[in-house]
């Protein structure tokens, strides 16, 4: 589906590199895939899966992507992905969201010679995810935790805040917005082989990553470091799942996994792709920011240039900064898309001249009002409404262009017909056809049906009256003068006449300053409507976001701090298993010497 001649998202035949990790360690974040996302203006659900070279990372992603070929699988020891690469789809489940498939190049690949940007890709799939899905071989000992070693790095490698200086109710704050960040946890472990079972019970996935997360005792040497990552993965990561798969078919059909039929492969192993998939389909969220603010495809290329810039000038990635960065970016944008709307709609709409000023203010403050939808919807962190202030300011200016340039039109249209009408008066007058006995009554006659004609005329706009009454005014001095020639009427009915005209114009010319004071009244107090509406909704917006933003905050503390108790409690859990079993120990020897 191609939109304005451009390649639409749902068009992507393969996928893109996002972020290339070059031969000489730089991270580069690709022109390709930022004008593919920037044409996506639907919540992203962003999938990102990490892990060892070479345990099929990639044939996962193919089957989120719901296609054999896309991402590299490979057939040898060498890993093909490098850097982040990445494939956007029709989400399956959501409507009108995208799903963006992240398969980064495997951590642990000998070839390359720096190994530090594996920790950057390790925390770039952490922050730009909302599903994160970490893949290893085998079953979840210390060895498997201990290549987990990159999350155990993230604090180093993030921070929070651009200051320093804090205090606990910062701390407090800073945790939440870090773990905000971060995505559901899903490990999946391949080939595994291991009966789930626990103390003669069969268990779950799930409840075989928690059990190999617990706490070792600290009376075990090294115990520290030993539950460092264990330590980590739980406090990063309140959400985790797991997933486990049977081998999925001889090492010699592996080497053409996405050649093989389903049919071929091991049926547990089909069953559990398909579970793992439909789990990542109803389970993993769009991507958010800034308290809940959803990320569309132009916000997440945003994001990752962020990162990726940081990363490349030798500073740490700063939140703080990313979200503001980020906010200014997406209000600017909203501010334009809003002005874009009003503009098209008033082009469409707007017919000019129009009959009155309430007409066309009627239309603005209509257009306006849906241009600050567009504009709250996607706006978020505005703050001290800088930028509904500047869409107001751009509104009206727009409005005020427009409302000049209906005067302007009807004021040429209502001079253009009455050039017309005036024509055979015009003629006479030149002609001295007025200048006799009787002449003023004629052109008095002459210039009211012409007057009723010009009043007749429809679509004169808003300057009618006054242009009118200008023209009059301009032929004043001509009247008189044929008046004063009029040997037909005595010098008392002249008087009165000059009385009579001149009172008329008076009238007219004061309800003409009426009718503009009262327009004006009219938009002064439409405009403070406007206004006030405006401000009314932006003010329920931010406190709106602000609630969720709490309630977001207190959700991720309150479960950061229920599982920093569960793993004091497992420690202690420990510790007095550790002392039993030594006192279990001792007993047995006291048995033996007596």
């Amino acid at each position: 589906m191609a939109v304005d001649g451009k390649m639409s998202v749902y068009d992507m035949p393969a996928p893109v590199c996002f972020i290339e990790n070059t031969d000489e360690g730089e991270l580069k974040v690709q022109d390709e895939a930022k004008q593919i996302l920037s044409n996506i203006s639907q919540p992203v659900v962003v999938v990102a899966i990490v892990g060892l070279y070479r345990t099929g990372k990639s044939y996962l992603m193919n089957r989120l992507a719901r296609k054999k070929k896309g991402f590299s699988l490979g057939s040898t020891i060498q890993s093909h992905t490098k850097g982040i690469w990445m494939w956007c789809v029709p989400h399956p489940v959501k409507d009108d969201h995208v799903l963006v498939l992240l398969d980064t190049e495997g951590l642990g690949d000998v070839e390359k010679g720096n190994s530090c940007n594996d920790a950057w890709i390790f925390a770039l799939a952490v922050l730009l995810s909302s599903g994160f899905v970490y893949n290893s071989m085998g079953t979840i000992d210390q060895h498997a935790l201990e290549k987990l070693h990159y999350v155990t790095e993230l604090t180093k490698r993030i921070r929070v805040r651009s200051s320093h200086e804090k205090d606990s109710k910062d701390e407090a704050h800073d945790s939440a917005l870090f773990l905000s960040f971060f995505p559901i946890f899903i490990w999946t472990l391949r080939d595994f082989t291991l009966n789930l079972k626990m103390n003669d019970r069969e268990i779950t996935p799930d409840e075989y990553l928690d059990n190999s997360l617990k706490m070792i005792s600290s009376k075990v040497p090294n115990a520290k470091q030993l539950n460092l990552p264990r330590e980590c993965i739980r406090l990063f990561f309140p959400g985790r799942k797991c997933f486990v798969f049977e081998r999925p078919a001889s090492r010699k059909k592996l080497v053409v996994l996405d050649k093989i039929d389903e049919k071929d492969l091991d049926e547990d192993f089909v069953e559990q792709t398909k579970a793992f998939c439909n789990y990542i389909f109803n389970k993993c969220k769009e991507k958010t920011i800034g308290g809940g603010h959803p990320v569309t495809g132009k916000l997440l290329a945003e994001l990752a240039s962020c990162f990726v810039n940081a990363i490349q000038d030798g500073t740490t990635p700063c939140l703080e900064n990313t979200v503001q960065a980020l906010s200014q970016i997406e209000n600017q944008e909203a501010v334009q898309e809003a002005i874009s709307y009003y503009e098209k709609q008033m082009e469409a709409t707007v017919k000019l001249p129009t009959a009155t000023v309430k007409e066309l203010l009627n239309l603005h403050s209509n257009f306006e009002r849906e241009a600050m939808k567009i504009f709250m919807k996607r706006s978020f962190k505005n703050e001290d409404n800088e930028y509904q202030k500047q869409l107001e300011g751009v509104l009206k200016s727009k409005y005020e262009a427009l409302e000049l340039q209906n005067m302007k039109i009807s004021e040429n249209k209502c001079q253009d017909l009455l050039t017309l009408l005036s024509e055979p008066i015009k003629k006479k007058l030149s002609e001295g056809f007025y200048f006799k006995p009787g002449g003023y009554m004629i052109l008095v006659n002459e210039l009211q049906e012409m007057t009723e004609k010009y009043q007749k005329t429809p679509d004169k706009g808003v300057k009618a009256d006054e242009v009118l009454l200008k023209f009059h005014y301009e032929n004043e001095s001509t009247k008189m003068s044929i008046l004063q020639m009029d040997k037909t009427l005595s010098d008392k009915e002249k008087e009165i006449e000059k009385e009579r005209e001149k009172a008329e114009a008076v009238k007219q010319e004061n309800e003409m300053k009426e009718n503009l004071r009262a327009e004006a009244q009219a938009k002064m107090e439409e405009m403070q409507k406007n206004h006030e509406e405006n401000m009314a909704k932006m003010l329920q917006k931010l406190e709106d976001e602000k609630n969720q933003q709490k309630q977001a905050f207190e959700e991720m503390l309150q479960n950061k701090y229920q599982e920093q108790q569960r793993l004091r409690d497992e420690q202690a859990e420990a510790q007095i298993r550790l002392l039993q079993r030594q006192i279990d120990e001792l007993n047995s020897s006291s048995c033996s010497v007596m």
